[in-house]
């Protein structure tokens, strides 16, 4: 075989293969060139889903005769260093590949007037060959268009997807692209249809115009229910929003995640969010966010990926501690704050099942007046209704170390969560606060109260056991037998104490205090099944939710258990002093807000 070198059609059209996948990354790539050049709105006009036409407009600085023919030549770029210092990368582009290899697959059309310039010039590339320059009609700015991409590569063409994919891509590109530049006004539109429109952000703050991008891209739910995140540690600066816990999705598309203004899509960074909720979300279930990364230059490599979609950091280990330990400290400042969408959620589905009873004759009955039975309204009827009245009808006999007991409760306006005034089905505490009520599921509110009291006193003096009266014995798969008593001495600083009591059984001799009289039997299955899923080369403190979690279950108040109002407030009270109260082990809220405003629309008052 001889050696040749490849002709530069050929090379353009092979670094348009690793440059423009599909419609979206040249998208991507023109709309960051009009961000590079200044510009304060960048207009994106579409057809066939981008495949057709993509034309994109922008009111940057524009370029002279000189600059418009230089900008197709490949590696041509005014975007690096005097001295070419590659990891010295101060904009979104720099590799000046994006203008040619686009004009090798497709029919590229640049106008651009300099700011300040008398005239406008235009110049084209069809499959590859350049067209000499002419003058144009056009406003200072640039204004690119691309007809026919992947014209002059029909094969490349084949492996696109439908037109409704296309278009989705190029959607979410231009929702990151505007979630990264919030002082920039984009538009987006799909065969005269807007389907994107958001002007500049209002703000004189970074975080006042982001905040206001964000709610106007992803919906008002997004700043009612998520947490603002600002740290820095050495040459690293973390900015942002996060979501609550409660407020979280079946996947992972809803993780915006940005790098010196790039969109990337990062395992480091997917690890750290995971790493950080890990805590409070099952593992099938994604939180929000939209997280800023700002480093120098020299600390990040952008120049790994054709498509820069992904970055490779200097110190990786301090990355992701900034970001594990940023989004953990805000969900402690949280408290019990859980998301207003459950509420809303709530009240969407009792509106969707409420009949119309005006309408329904089965109804009328209730249009008759009520006889009134003698007495009533003078009093003596109020001690039917007084709760405690009857202990002996409504109450079990109290609690061991499951609630400690409270004073009275004070007016309801004093406390976040209200004042207890009842039990439904022995499972839902109904609590009034000042402006609403509240349902709390007693169970899943306790399962996190004792959760965290285990994994505070992990860090303090140990967990405290209790000694049984009749030891426990179980008996068990032999091999999950096994791999229980080879962790026996890590159980043992959880406070369950296990030992081998024959071929295929253990017998417990002492449980956490904390859990109370819980079903040991119950709990060590569950225990086993958790190790069987385990990586052997982690140890359970590394593994605490998964553990901890499966004890704190067992040790919860139970639903179906009758609790005093009593308890009923100092478990209330508990969860408003406790970080991560509104949502339970597994990422469900404990509790159900709704405002008097919302219920009164229910019933026609308002």
């Amino acid at each position: 075989m001889t050696i040749r070198l490849l002709p530069e059609t050929t090379v353009n059209r092979i670094a348009a293969g690793e440059v423009v996948e599909r419609p979206a990354s040249a998208i991507k790539e023109l709309v960051e060139n009009a961000i590079d050049a200044g510009a304060r709105h960048v207009d994106v006009v579409l057809a066939g889903g981008g495949i057709e036409y993509i034309g994109v407009t922008d009111d940057g600085m524009g370029m002279s005769r000189e600059d418009l023919e230089l900008c197709i030549e490949r590696h041509a770029t005014s975007k690096l260093p005097d001295d070419d210092d590659l990891l010295r990368v101060e904009f979104l582009g720099f590799r000046g590949e994006a203008l040619p290899s686009i004009g090798a697959v497709s029919r590229l059309t640049i106008s651009s007037r300099a700011r300040g310039a008398a005239e406008a010039w235009q110049i084209a590339v069809e499959a590859g060959r350049k067209l000499p320059a002419r003058p144009a009609a056009l406003n200072h700015g640039t204004k690119v268009e691309i007809r026919d991409l992947f014209h002059a590569t029909p094969a490349r063409l084949k492996f696109l997807k439908g037109e409704r994919t296309e278009l989705n891509q190029a959607v979410d590109t231009m929702r990151r692209l505007a979630m990264a530049n919030p002082e920039v006004g984009f538009t987006l539109t799909h065969d005269q249809r807007v389907l994107l429109r958001v002007p500049p952000a209002p703000g004189d703050l970074f975080d006042q115009r982001l905040l206001a991008r964000l709610s106007a891209l992803l919906g008002a739910d997004f700043g009612e229910n998520t947490l603002p995140i600002d740290a820095e540690r050495r040459n690293f600066r973390l900015r942002g929003f996060a979501g609550v816990p409660t407020y979280n999705r079946g996947n992972g598309q809803h993780q915006y995640l940005f790098v010196n203004g790039r969109t990337v899509r990062d395992k480091l960074f997917v690890g750290a969010v995971r790493g950080a909720y890990a805590d409070f979300l099952a593992r099938d279930r994604h939180p929000v966010l939209a997280l800023f990364l700002d480093a120098e230059p020299e600390d990040v490599d952008v120049n790994v990926h054709p498509a820069k979609a992904e970055v490779r950091f200097r110190d990786a280990g301090v990355v992701r501690g900034l970001i594990v330990g940023a989004l953990r400290n805000a969900l402690v400042a949280a408290g019990h704050h859980a998301s207003t969408t459950v509420g809303a959620a709530a009240l969407g589905a009792i509106k969707r099942e409420t009949p119309a009873f005006s309408a329904n004759p089965i109804f009328a009955e209730f249009n008759r007046p009520l006889a009134v039975p003698p007495g009533f309204g003078d009093g003596r009827d109020q001690a039917a209704f007084a709760y405690g009245s009857e202990p002996s009808a409504r109450v079990d006999t109290a609690p061991s170390a499951v609630v400690p007991l409270a004073a009275e409760p004070q007016p309801e306006a004093r406390y976040p969560l209200g004042a207890a005034r009842g039990q439904l089905h022995e499972t839902y505490i109904i609590s009034q606060t000042e402006d609403g009520i509240v349902i709390v599921d007693q169970h899943a509110a306790h399962e996190r109260l004792v959760y965290e009291r285990m994994k505070q006193a992990l860090t303090g003096q140990g967990v405290a056991r209790q000694m049984l009266l009749l030891p426990e014995v179980i008996e068990l798969d032999p091999a999950a037998a096994d791999q229980l008593i080879d962790r026996a001495h890590e159980l043992a600083e959880l406070g369950l104490a296990i030992e081998a009591f024959g071929p295929g059984a253990v017998v417990v001799r002492e449980a956490p205090a904390l859990l109370g009289d819980c079903d040991i039997k119950g709990l060590v299955r569950d225990l086993a099944d958790d190790l069987a899923e385990l990586d052997e080369a982690l140890s359970l403190k590394e593994r605490l939710e998964d553990v901890c979690s499966t004890m704190a279950c067992h040790g919860s108040v139970r639903a179906g258990r009758r609790l005093t109002v009593t308890e009923m407030n100092a478990l209330m009270r508990e969860m408003e002093a406790t970080p991560h109260s509104g949502q339970c082990n597994h990422g469900r809220p404990t509790y159900v807000e709704l405002k008097l405003k919302d219920i009164e629309r229910l019933f026609g008052r308002r």
